[in-house]
């Protein structure tokens, strides 16, 4: 099974019931509020720090010479935290994505979603997924970064709050391009696009 699959039976079988049904404890004295930053072994940094920003946009924040990082280590940043995504040189081959699956970077607007998409085509990085994934109904686009690594730029990730469910799955909507994410849009999910000169048919 994979993609365009949606199996109920097993999502309510007793084993993944159980898994959906932990529950987080009310006393936990902190309180994590967001994912803080992803580093990344590369094989050649140059090449990848390139990609990250001629490609995604990011900005160098800080470097770190060889002998305070062994292969080198640069710090950069999408907003104004330091750093989101650090890369460490010094791989031996690239990402076997058995560890890491992928990492996502959120966008403002679904246009955005489809600017990206378009801007990724035009510097011959082949798209991986395009349109709504199933859990989350997120509309993204899913590329390769130079080491392998998954990527993903999103919107319109479902918001849930503390104590609510989830959507549940008799109410996804996975689609395969983004023009039928746009067409075919979940309950509650506003996919309007403020150029519709971004489609591609």
């Amino acid at each position: 099974m994979g993609r365009g699959v949606i199996d109920i039976e097993g999502m309510n079988s007793p084993e993944m019931q159980s898994l959906k049904n932990t529950e987080t404890p009310d006393d936990i004295p902190f309180c994590i509020t967001k994912i803080g930053h992803v580093v990344l072994k590369v094989k050649d940094l140059e090449r990848s720090v390139a990609f990250y920003t001629q490609i995604l946009g990011f900005r160098v924040s800080d470097v770190y010479p060889e002998n305070m990082m062994p292969g080198r280590m640069v710090f950069m940043r999408c907003n104004r935290d330091h750093h989101g995504v650090a890369l460490v040189g010094g791989a031996s081959g690239n990402s076997s994505n058995t560890e890491l699956h992928h990492m996502a970077f959120e966008v403002s607007t679904i246009d955005e979603v489809f600017k990206a998409r378009k801007h990724l085509i035009k510097n011959n990085v082949q798209i991986q997924f395009e349109g709504r994934r199933r859990a989350g109904a997120q509309v993204a686009v899913e590329f390769l970064d130079p080491d392998g690594h998954w990527l993903e730029i999103f919107w319109g990730l479902d918001q849930i709050l503390p104590n609510a469910k989830a959507r549940p799955p008799e109410e996804w909507v996975e689609v395969f391009s983004l023009e039928d994410a746009i067409d075919n849009a979940p309950q509650g999910q506003d996919t309007k696009l403020k150029d519709d000169n971004l489609r591609k048919w």
